[in-house]
């Protein structure tokens, strides 16, 4: 099969890209810069230049239809935020793809949908509400607090707010006079990662990991799958109540009082980690592109490592700004010690795949000659995938629809200490 995957910059692109090869499928990817992340590894066979996404995602849509056709491709699989467009106009794809339905995409588009979304459905999230004025803002007594933009990709529209005197200024700064932001109280407690994918509405696969280390922009630089009571039961009934057809994933701080859900995303999230674990959720994807209706997938093992060292260089060199402390980190990983011990590379495996390393030898290099080049990586990464506000506005009113339909909610009541 020839696979097209939607961008080449991101994490889950390039695990993607690694797992389809490994399948025995001819892999090609579209990007908007000539040099990705995903290009790396033996199994990309073609890089395809297409206009960038976030802003104008039509033209970004009309490139790689033609790109689609011209290659003859088999599936266009989504690793990014072009779930949006591509459910948005599913009927105009030339080939099959693997999307939720864009009624139930818009239920978790943005972030204060999500917000409703869940509440409705009966997830657990940290106390919140919506803001729309500075009024809004004085039910917020506990800080610290996070202000969340509603469209927004990897933590960008994300605010920490310690001081009560600066929530108005974050508030409006992530336009919240603009159809609102979620003002969402800090809980304590690790992240879990959770990945699933569901058939019309039925749970057919998942998984979840811990994030036991950071790396750039708050990405998991080292991960350890894990087992969750009740889990299952929250997903079962999300992807129920949306009638989900596809990926979806959530993020969660695992609280004394269980999990409490602050992020969902409606596409694959970085699916090596659960591959390891006994869960091939890119396989699962193949199978719904094929029109096969799976049973449900056994349920992954917990206690199994895996890291990403890409992540904690551009990490390291972003927050300590220390040649020493990246030679460290290189060192340890080269002798599998500290958070290396027991652990499998996720992202960039060399083993097989030697044009792998030049990523990260690349970021080694470039960042102990200047440290904070760190923070450039990241954030040029994330610019290429991202979905902005703009974008979000430009597929709406291409489907007729109110620009500010789905975030504009009133406020949801007082925000009280978690």
């Amino acid at each position: 099969m020839r696979v097209l995957l939607t961008e080449g910059s991101g994490l889950t692109s390039r695990q993607v890209a690694t797992r389809l090869g490994e399948l025995g499928h001819e892999v090609e990817i579209l990007s908007s810069t000539p040099i990705c992340l995903t290009r790396f590894t033996r199994h990309v066979r073609r890089v395809h230049r297409v206009p960038p996404f976030g802003n104008h995602p039509l033209a970004w849509l009309d490139a790689a239809c033609g790109v689609a056709r011209k290659r003859a491709v088999d599936l266009i699989f989504p690793t990014q935020e072009q779930v949006a467009v591509l459910s948005a106009f599913e009927s105009r794809l030339p080939v099959p793809t693997v999307v939720p339905p864009f009624e139930s995409l818009k239920r978790v588009q943005d972030k204060l949908s999500s917000f409703r979304t869940l509440s409705v459905v009966g997830l657990p999230q940290p106390p919140s509400l919506i803001a729309m004025t500075d009024g809004d803002l004085a039910a917020v007594t506990s800080f610290p607090v996070f202000v969340k933009r509603a469209v927004s990709t990897a933590s960008s529209g994300v605010r920490r707010v310690k001081e009560p005197d600066r929530l108005a200024e974050v508030a409006r700064s992530l336009e919240m006079n603009n159809g609102g932001v979620l003002v969402q109280s800090q809980v304590e407690g690790p992240l879990v990662m959770i990945q699933a994918i569901a058939d019309g509405g039925r749970l057919i696969a998942w998984h979840a990991n811990l994030r036991t280390r950071e790396g750039a922009s708050g990405g998991a630089s080292s991960k350890e799958s894990a087992t969750l009571s009740g889990l299952a039961d929250q997903l079962t009934a999300l992807v129920g109540a949306l009638r989900w057809h596809g990926p979806i994933s959530l993020d969660a701080i695992v609280t004394t009082q269980g999990l409490m859900y602050i992020d969902v995303n409606p596409r694959l999230v970085e699916p090596r980690n659960a591959l390891l674990a006994g869960v091939d959720l890119v396989a699962a994807m193949l199978a719904l592109a094929s029109g096969a209706h799976l049973r449900a997938a056994p349920v992954s093992v917990g206690g199994v490592r895996s890291h990403q060292l890409l992540l904690a260089i551009l990490g390291i060199a972003g927050s300590v700004g220390r040649r020493r402390a990246i030679v460290r980190e290189i060192l340890q990983a080269a002798r599998h010690g500290g958070p290396y011990a027991a652990s499998v590379e996720e992202l960039t495996p060399i083993r097989h795949d030697p044009l792998a390393a030049v990523p990260v030898a690349l970021a080694a290099a470039v960042t102990l000659f200047w440290p904070r080049a760190g923070e450039w990586f990241s954030s040029s990464s994330v610019e290429s995938y991202a979905l902005t506000p703009t974008g979000w506005s430009e597929i709406l009113r291409a489907r007729g629809e109110s620009a500010g339909g789905e975030g504009n909610h009133s406020a949801e009541g007082p925000l009280e200490p978690g």
